[in-house]
């Protein structure tokens, strides 16, 4: 049974910074792409970053330059570092393998 478990969420000043991670079990995570992707209330669930079984990262471009995807395949775990963060980043964040999908962490950005 494949298991991924966010964690790292929580509440940060504009300009602040979170680094969330996923871990997974289950399954043989050095094999295969992880992704994080993000559902604010009211909208659909949106790719946030992507990163290869081979380390090739891509980001969505309302992140390029600010967040940051990363993986440890001795962990089996996926990091996204989050930095100058905005109010507009305040959405649940889920971590993605395939087709299996974390619980979500919330993230809230807010003075």
């Amino acid at each position: 049974q494949v298991q991924l478990v966010e964690s790292g969420g929580g509440l940060v000043q504009p300009g602040g910074s979170l680094k969330l991670s996923c871990v997974v079990s289950g399954t043989i995570f050095s094999i295969y792409a992880m992704a994080w992707y993000r559902q604010a209330p009211g909208n659909r669930r949106e790719v946030v970053a992507r990163i290869t079984n081979d380390y090739k990262t891509t980001y969505a471009d309302f992140v390029k330059g600010r967040f940051t995807i990363s993986r440890d395949n001795a962990k089996n775990t996926v990091y996204l570092q989050m930095n100058s963060l905005k109010p507009e980043d305040t959405a649940v964040y889920y971590c993605n393998s395939n087709t299996e999908w974390g619980q979500g962490t919330q993230v809230t950005v807010s003075s």
